[in-house]
């Protein structure tokens, strides 16, 4: 804690960043889990209802060349919240149990004492929240946090003011139970008090009370949605299946096939996800804050087997395109021209500074940053920085520079190039070897560079 006093104080020598007293933005950030590529609207998705998203496409900037810092849930949501590649932050493997895999319910004692519980972003990291948070921002985190679950990792205790939602990777959507293990956590307890409802439903009732309670201050809100993750659950009926609401199954024709009946709830849950981010923008507009509110949305990591992630190959847990590059919306109205699409090579690693400095901020001098502010190249004002972007993850690697793309992976390996292949079928490792050669090597000096940055728990041995 002395370190993070040390760094505000750092940040806040430096003042402001040329805003004066224009007003600070609301930010709200919007994170859905495992959404395929192709599944909304904007998008190209002609089976899939997204009105209100797509609303938020047409009234603000739809980013087509957009990654994620890994193709997994914990190491993708540690890499946007910190700014920070998962190797450097620490976070860089999943807070998971895997005995659930082989259908063990947990007892309450075995759980309390299993990795999935007591494992935790190290404590070093400083959260966007907790820049914010200093620089006058009411806080409020509703949804999955997925970065620890003891009270010590919780949200509350990184900046935020408010904390509704769950804390490990994923939850049965009714009981929002985790295989068994209760998990929806109000503040920093456990509560069984909504049991039964709609987690969506709950997410959206808690998103709207913490915006009609931030009235004469910013607020920065993380809303991030569980839809639509596989529900958690033993039960084989429900186990690898989405769940969702009768009233928005109904909106979709019944199939007479299991995966046809799975694909149905996939696309019902992330309707339902969709009528809540709409009914969310709209409080935002009744309240008059629309204007000056950035509103960005993405998905974690690529869709699953249900999600549609074409024109890419592969999708969650492949460093294929379709596994790390994700849909993603950015508005605010009073600095971003409406209907634009921009394919400038963007990552989540551009988050962090880009809402720090929307909120006149500094980035913090005594922490290496991964990322750039971004809102200059969606303005058309300048190139994007990035030119190079790396992923590892168990064992499986790959590297982006320019356009140009290596994969090495269980799933398959190879050199293509994305601006003529961008579902990377034609691998050009032979014909290449040059660029092979280069990309390699890059990838290993980031490498080095990731093992040499100061070291994180709780993964690394320090």
């Amino acid at each position: 804690m002395r370190l993070k006093s040390l760094l505000f104080s750092l940040l806040f020598l430096v003042g402001t960043h040329g805003f004066g007293q224009q007003q600070k933005p609301n930010v709200l950030l919007i994170i859905s889990d495992d959404q395929g590529y192709h599944d909304l609207g904007s998008f190209g998705n002609k089976d899939i209802l997204t009105p209100h998203l797509d609303q938020l496409a047409a009234e603000g900037v739809r980013l087509t060349n957009f990654y994620v810092t890994s193709s997994a849930c914990t190491p993708s949501r540690s890499g946007l919240l910190t700014g920070r590649y998962p190797q450097r932050n620490g976070t860089f493997e999943l807070f998971r149990n895997n005995m659930v895999n082989y259908g063990h319910q947990y007892t309450d004692y075995e759980y309390s004492v299993s990795p999935e519980r007591i494992l935790g972003t190290d404590l070093r990291e400083i959260f966007i929240s907790e820049v914010l948070k200093e620089g006058g921002y009411t806080n409020g985190y509703i949804g999955k946090w997925d970065l620890g679950q003891l009270k010590r990792y919780l949200p509350m205790q990184q900046g935020y003011d408010k904390y509704y939602g769950f804390a490990n990777t994923g939850i049965d959507y009714f009981t929002h139970e985790r295989y068994g293990s209760p998990s929806m956590i109000d503040g920093n307890r456990l509560s069984i008090a909504d049991k039964g409802t709609y987690a969506t439903d709950l997410f959206e009732r808690e998103a709207l009370e913490f915006i009609n309670g931030s009235e004469g201050k910013p607020f920065f809100l993380t809303l991030a949605f569980n839809a639509p993750h596989s529900a958690s659950n033993l039960d084989p009926e429900i186990k690898g299946t989405v769940q969702a609401t009768e009233e928005y199954l109904k909106m979709y024709p019944k199939s007479n096939t299991k995966r046809g009946e799975k694909q149905r709830a996939y696309k019902a849950a992330i309707t339902q996800m969709d009528q809540s981010i709409g009914t969310i923008l709209e409080r935002i507009k009744e309240m008059g804050l629309e204007e000056n509110t950035l509103v960005i949305f993405l998905s974690d990591n690529g869709g699953m087997s249900l999600a549609d992630n074409s024109p890419l190959r592969g999708g969650k847990a492949q460093f294929f395109e379709g596994g790390i590059r994700v849909p993603c919306l950015v508005k605010w109205p009073s600095k971003l021209e409406a209907g634009q699409t921009n394919d400038a090579f963007l990552t989540s690693l551009e988050l962090f500074p880009m809402m720090v400095a929307a909120a006149g901020l500094e980035l913090p001098e005594a922490i290496i940053y991964d990322g750039f502010d971004m809102l200059p190249v969606l303005q058309g004002k300048t190139d994007a920085e990035r030119t190079e972007m790396f992923w590892e993850f168990r064992g499986d690697q790959a590297a982006r520079v320019g356009d140009w793309k290596w994969v090495q992976s269980a799933k398959g390996n190879g050199l293509f190039d994305l601006k003529q292949d961008i579902g990377e079928q034609n691998d050009l490792s032979l014909e290449k070897p040059e660029i092979l050669e280069e990309l390699t090597r890059k990838f290993s000096e980031w490498k080095e560079e990731m093992e040499n940055a100061a070291p994180r728990g709780p993964f690394k041995d320090f």
